[in-house]
């Protein structure tokens, strides 16, 4: 077995360094986004062509300094509101944080009975191992470090999209592409700055646990399994609780604004529009960074507890054991590389060029990172090692880890693909939707339901041949590290998603702040680019997930000692029944939560219309902040029960059926709620997108189906307000399930393997 030509210094400096780049580039793109004046100030002409050399011809009449000075408002209303909600929603979180660390610690304390006692190997039992309490305490440190990396993840790139949207808008006068470079820049801060603090804060607590457990790899990386569950579960509340906030204000926006009283979307007469756009803010982006950021951690710790039982463990091998983090470095670098051909190598000069360059984008990062995987699998591995495989090391070579992460990527970039084919309105299955349009709401929710269910088979194959390919080359540790290929470009993937709602805010701002009909035009362009590309985030977080859920579900099952997950024996299988059923449980739970919010929403929308004179009119102020505090309310009081139910399955169902009807719980979780989740997140952005393709008007069939206010689009409006729980709260958020379930089994292993299963012993 010859060595890897990367020596351990050199992969101590490598894995920090790349980090400290994708720190420093996002910090970069920020200067340049801050350089796009938020204030009504005239400034100087800049030497090389500054804001005042655009003549803005499309503002005439209206005062420069005014528009400035309202855009500032407006942003600043929803940067107060975002901030509002998330520190809110973070002091609960926080008492559940603190809670479920002192459960960590009694549960995994409680194993060998609270003993300081070293205890035999799991693996080897001719080893000693640190005791369980060390593993109680050390869990806990990074459970704690996980969740509070979540956290802080979703906080900052809610205040870098805040800050960047407004600024999106002013540069939407000066042309389309100037636009599209500031909101793509500020999506990148997001997307760099979450991609390389996950990897830079998971490298230093890895080298910190190591000074205490010294040789003792298997224990050590047991602990840090609690990295990628305090990730998860922050990214759960984070996505539910941002969800409802988000869909329970557009429910209500639109709803009385644009069905009932036919006014535009964003319209500043709107009582609901501040809250509309606070809600993008907390839920697509604060909660989608928690959420991929958790499915990072989580592919991760998957990755390492595998390695650290194979030889790389074994022989303490550094460079082969932080193979997974020698990808994500060298995926920061390859996303550094593509996002300057958005912003700096190509311009973009029309409305149609937007949703290529961001495709081109997937393409471009997909194909470098191939080049990266072979080398960094060439010098980093030596060209024969072992994985363990369920009690036995199976003998792979380094280019079979390669296709191995090459497969995992490649299928992220189909499912991508498959998504935008379903969801797009350049495609017939939105425009037949679309088309259903004609003949009212009803036959547009079925066609929208129908195009759901269909657009899971591809992804589904997808995931399978991932699966087959990558467990046949390496055991489950080529599953782990299919899923970090699948989200090695996670940099360019979040840039691309945080994008869509930074548009999506701008077209608000320009609606509120009263600019015309063509800077609306060119932020709905934006817009609507985003609107796909959001979907194929969706679809890239839960093919991720579904590996990664398989990955962690075959380390738990080896650290619980189960030889065989038979579904023919009776604890099994019931476990795969209640396992089936939970996404949905958990879907409608979620569903019912924004329904229950949005009618408040809009009870309160139309009271306001019906009591406030002028309003209509536009004499009169709507009263923004009551539907501020409603979805905050209704957010905060309605995340609780869903999470709770994730959260508390697997401990009750360990402690009381044991870690078999366990297994069977997850492997049921994992295969229903993959297609409830892509089913979900596809019917709500084709619904979404058909609206968009009528309001458009761009084709002669889109033009027969419009215009604004007529049936056809009102049925649309209908379909797509059914669709906003679908694919912003119940289907994001399931993803989040599965793995969570997963990561959470893992870590209680060593308590459900020595004390569950109490139910069926005292029978």
């Amino acid at each position: 077995m010859g060595g890897a030509i990367l020596s351990d210094l050199g992969t101590e400096i490598v894995i920090p360094a790349c980090a400290v780049v994708g720190i420093l580039f996002s910090l970069v793109q920020w200067v340049l986004v801050s350089k796009v004046k938020l204030s009504p100030q005239r400034h100087a002409p800049e030497k090389n062509g500054g804001y005042n050399d655009y003549l803005i011809e499309e503002e005439e009449g209206l005062n420069d300094h005014n528009v400035v000075q309202r855009c500032a408002e407006i942003q600043s209303a929803i940067s107060e509101g975002a901030t509002s909600f998330l520190f809110t929603e973070y002091q609960y979180v926080g008492i559940f944080m603190a809670a479920f660390a002192i459960l960590i610690f009694l549960f995994l304390g409680s194993v060998e009975g609270f003993s300081t006692k070293s205890q035999p190997c799991t693996y080897n039992n001719d080893k000693m191992c640190k005791s369980a309490l060390a593993n109680a305490i050390f869990s806990t440190a990074s459970f704690l470090l996980g969740a509070i990396t979540s956290v802080v993840s979703g906080f900052l790139g809610m205040k870098i999209a805040t800050y960047a949207n407004a600024r999106t808008t002013l540069e939407a006068r000066k042309g389309v592409g100037k636009a599209f470079i500031t909101a793509f820049r500020s999506g990148a801060v997001m997307g760099f700055l979450l991609a390389a603090n996950g990897l830079l804060v998971l490298y230093i607590a890895i080298n910190l646990f190591k000074l205490y457990y010294g040789d003792d790899w298997e224990g050590l990386f047991e602990a840090i399994t609690g990295y990628g569950l305090g990730g998860s579960s922050m990214a759960l509340f984070g996505r539910v609780g941002g969800g409802i906030y988000t869909k329970a204000a557009d429910v209500g926006a639109d709803l009385v604004g644009k069905v009932e009283r036919n006014i535009p979307e964003d319209d500043p007469r709107n009582p609901a529009v501040i809250a509309d756009n606070v809600g993008d803010n907390v839920g697509d982006i604060a909660g989608m960074g928690s959420d991929l950021f958790g499915s990072y951690a989580e592919s991760s710790c998957a990755a390492l507890v595998v390695a650290s039982i194979s030889s790389f463990g074994i022989n303490h091998d550094l460079t082969g054991m932080c193979y997974p983090l020698l990808i994500s470095s060298v995926g920061i670098l390859v996303c550094l590389i593509t996002t300057l051909f958005a912003t700096d190598f190509f311009e973009i000069k029309a409305v149609k060029e937007i949703e290529p360059a961001l495709k081109k984008q997937l393409i471009i990062s997909t194909a470098l990172m191939t080049i990266g995987i072979a080398l960094i699998s060439w010098i980093a591995l030596p060209s024969s090692f072992t994985i363990f495989n369920f009690g036995t090391q199976k003998v792979v070579k380094n280019w079979e880890l390669f296709f191995c992460v090459a497969i995992g990527l490649w299928a992220g970039l189909v499912i991508g693909f498959v998504t935008e084919y379903y969801t797009s309105n350049a495609y017939s299955p939105v425009q037949d939707v679309a088309d259903s349009c004609r003949t009212g709401a009803a036959t547009n929710v079925i066609f929208g339901l129908a195009l759901g269910y269909k657009s899971v088979i591809i992804p589904i194959f997808a995931i399978a041949v991932s699966i087959f390919v990558s467990f046949s080359l390496a055991a489950m540790y080529g599953i782990a590290v299919a899923a970090l290929g699948m989200l090695s470009t996670i940099a360019t993937g979040l840039a691309i998603d945080a994008y869509g709602p930074i548009s999506d805010n701008a077209g608000g701002i320009a609606e509120m702040a009263g600019m015309s009909h063509r800077i609306r035009e060119r932020t709905d362009a934006l817009d609507a680019a985003g609107n796909t590309t959001a979907a194929i985030g969706k679809g890239f977080a839960i093919g991720s997930a579904a590996l990664v859920s398989l990955a962690l579900f075959g380390a738990f099952v080896s650290r619980a000692a189960i030889s065989t997950v038979d579904v023919l024996t009776p604890k099994v299988f019931i476990g795969l029944l209640v396992g089936a059923m939970l996404p949905y449980w958990f879907s409608a739970m979620t569903m019912k939560s924004v329904g229950s919010a949005a009618l408040k929403m809009v009870e309160e929308v139309r009271r306001q219309f019906n009591t406030i004179p002028g309003l209509m009119e536009g004499t009169a102020k709507p009263d923004y902040a009551t539907c501020v505090k409603i979805s905050t309310d209704a957010s905060i009081k309605e995340m609780i029960p869903p999470g709770a139910l994730v959260m508390l399955t697997p401990l009750i169902v360990g402690t009381l059926f044991g870690v078999e009807t366990l297994s069977g719980v997850l492997a049921g979780s994992l295969v229903s709620g993959v297609q409830i989740a892509i089913s979900a997140s596809n019917t709500g952005g084709a619904w979404d997108n058909a609206k968009k393709y009528i309001e458009a008007g761009v084709s002669d069939h889109a033009k027969s189906l419009g215009p604004k206010g007529s049936d056809s689009h009102k049925a649309a409006v209908i379909g797509d307000t059914i669709g906003d729980p679908l694919k912003d709260t119940s289907g994001p958020s399931l993803n989040i399930l599965i793995k969570l379930m997963a990561v959470e089994s893992l870590v209680f292993a060593p308590f459900f393997a020595r004390h569950g299963g109490l139910l069926f012993k005292l029978l």
